[in-house]
């Protein structure tokens, strides 16, 4: 479990995060949600130490992870940026990067490192493009190639951007898959998604953010029940028995 205490950070002259205290279960798949601009990506960079913290913890394990150096810290925990170049490098080379944290310099990759690399391919269904050009790559081959790389970082704790922004719906619920199969084997996967249903259906927690603060957390059965959502979202969540379980909805609030 992640336990974040009293955290507070932002940007030069512009507080974000506001004294923000919650737990993230171990090995289950957490959906951050809120309006944009509320703090949910701010609150990411800063648990993996992109933004620093103006107070607070992060304890892993009774470990603050805000206080490590960066390179033992990115080897508890991988972030996945929403927005990234695309370097003119080939799948393999950039899924090696995730083993950066690992090596010393210069950077020489080991044979355990590219065993990583070649495991983290494969479990993402993409070794056979492993000499492709990143370029030459498909939106949903490239985000592939990406958690590719933050598997190979071999981290308990994965934080996701939007990671199913400029996908077409397949390879959204393929990566929605992908999240939930990443959390059965133990990992801590955290995401900001703006699709509610999608968070709805495939988070095992939901932590709902606005103005820079946690307003309610809980499972998706305990948010929706509290009607929160529809406050902060101004929206009506709805839901309907599907075989065997919810399949939810938003319609405009009326």
């Amino acid at each position: 479990m992640i336990e974040i205490s009293c955290l507070s950070a932002g940007y030069p002259k512009k507080p974000v995060l506001q004294n923000i205290s919650l737990s993230i279960p171990r090995g289950k798949v957490t959906a951050l949600l809120g309006p944009n601009g509320c703090g949910k990506t701010t609150f990411l960079k800063t648990l993996c130490g992109i933004l620093p913290a103006d107070s607070g913890k992060v304890l892993l394990d009774g470990t603050d992870l805000l206080s490590l150096p960066s390179k033992e810290r990115a080897q508890k925990i991988a972030y996945l940026a929403q927005s990234r170049q695309i370097p003119e490098i080939t799948v393999e080379r950039l899924v090696l990067h995730g083993r950066f944290p690992y090596l010393g310099y210069p950077r020489r990759y080991r044979a355990e490192d590219h065993t990583a690399a070649r495991a983290a391919m494969e479990q993402m269904g993409i070794l056979d493009l492993a000499d492709s050009r990143l370029e030459a790559l498909s939106g949903g081959q490239r985000q592939k190639t990406y958690i590719a790389m933050a598997l190979a970082q071999n981290t308990p704790i994965i934080l996701l951007d939007e990671p199913t922004t400029h996908l077409d719906i397949s390879h959204q619920l393929q990566l929605l898959q992908m999240a939930k199969q990443l959390a059965r084997q133990g990992k801590t996967v955290v995401m900001i998604i703006h699709d509610l249903s999608h968070a709805m259906q495939t988070a095992d927690w939901l932590v709902l953010m606005q103005s820079g603060c946690i307003v309610a957390e809980g499972t998706p059965e305990k948010i929706y029940d509290s009607g929160m959502i529809d406050q902060v979202f101004q929206v009506k969540l709805d839901r309907t028995a599907s075989e065997g379980t919810w399949r939810y909805y938003c319609e405009e609030r009326k």
